[in-house]
């Protein structure tokens, strides 16, 4: 487990999700207006280029008014890491393969030890090199892994112990062989995450089914939903991958595809209800379902629910039907009955205070 700012990573603390911002960094305020964009939509980690001093300068700046903890992301110049450290960030991401000499990473390391500050290290196979490519025989996975523990060794001999690790690709079987392999191996940490993965539903579906299979597994500490775009919908993506592997409770929506047996537009009532309930703060269940044949039992399963059937509903709550509501008034059921449920809910987690 490492701490990074406020934020716990690891041993069985929860999955966090983290963006990286798309601004310049050395553009002070437009940084913070996203910073402070995607921390609304619930991420916990945001990590900033730094490509130069002059955004390394910007980093105390930033640091001083971020609601979130700051990931400097640092390459081929080690004496931007140091002027970062300087600057208060509360983790780096650094390649010691691209450092320079081993004296370089030592400096580095040993002032992030001295201010408590983590380092995630990490192989893309993008950037892999060829001769770990050629010592693993071509296994891509394998080499990515004997990377990482390298850059990892390079930080623990320099006195540096709080390490978090990644192993990305593009390739879906290349990066969860690699992240299994690393879980196996080690106990670091582990940044999960699909390489590149793309725009829009491409590359949600790629990050979907990556990141996904590994949560269902168990694997992952922190995820990073590589999208090209805006990091509004990384975050978007990344807490609904959280809630559909169950590594995080919230608001989850259950509602039927539809078909020729529907007898009402389920698309806005599904649209209301959720945005109605987005601000809930308490794990819930909603089942809005729009035929006779799943409805009744998803509703049923949920924790508040409707069974629409020709133009009527039949409203449940925990398992039971309530009463049969016309379609006027369905929304305004569901939602009062969610937000009892709601209120039950904080009441025992409060210990009835």
């Amino acid at each position: 487990m490492v701490r990074v700012g406020g934020l716990m990573i690891g041993g069985g603390w929860p999955v966090s999700v983290q963006t990286m911002a798309k601004t310049d960094t050395r553009q002070v305020g437009p940084t913070l207006a996203e910073i402070g964009r995607v921390a609304a939509l619930g991420c916990e980690l945001v990590r900033l280029a730094v490509p130069d001093e002059a955004a390394a300068g910007a980093l105390a700046a930033i640091k001083r008014e971020s609601p979130l903890p700051l990931v400097a992301d640092i390459h081929f110049d080690y004496r931007l890491a140091l002027l970062c450290l300087e600057a208060g960030v509360d983790k780096l991401r650094l390649n010691p393969g691209n450092i320079g000499s081993a004296e370089k990473v030592r400096a580095v390391a040993r002032a992030a030890a001295e201010r408590g500050v983590p380092i995630r290290v990490g192989a893309n196979a993008g950037s892999l090199e060829a001769e770990a490519r050629r010592r693993a025989g071509g296994d891509v996975a394998r080499a990515l892994v004997e990377s990482a523990l390298e850059q990892a060794r390079l930080l623990e001999e320099a006195g540096h112990h709080d390490i978090i690790v990644a192993v990305k690709a593009f390739d879906l079987g290349v990066m969860t062989a690699a992240y299994r392999e690393m879980a196996r191996r080690t106990d670091y940490p582990l940044h999960l995450g699909v390489t590149e993965a793309g725009c829009g539903l491409a590359g949600t579906v790629r990050s979907a089914a990556g990141i996904g299979a590994l949560l269902l597994d168990g694997i992952g500490d922190t995820i990073r939903v590589s999208l090209t775009g805006p990091p509004d919908e990384e975050v978007r993506v990344g807490r609904e991958l959280l809630l559909a592997t169950g590594r995080r409770t919230g608001l989850i929506v259950v509602s039927c595809p539809t078909c020729g047996r529907g007898t009402v537009d389920l698309l806005p009532i599904v649209e209301e209800v959720k945005a109605a309930l987005a601000g809930l703060e308490v794990p819930l269940r909603v089942a809005v379902m729009g035929c006779e044949v799943n409805g009744p039992g998803e509703a049923r399963d949920a924790d508040v629910g409707l069974a629409v059937t020709g133009g009527r509903a039949v409203l449940f709550r925990e398992g039971k039907p309530v009463r049969r509501v016309e379609r006027q008034e369905m929304v305004a059921a569901l939602l009062k009955e969610a937000q009892r449920v709601a209120e039950a809910s904080r009441d025992k987690l409060s210990g009835g205070k």
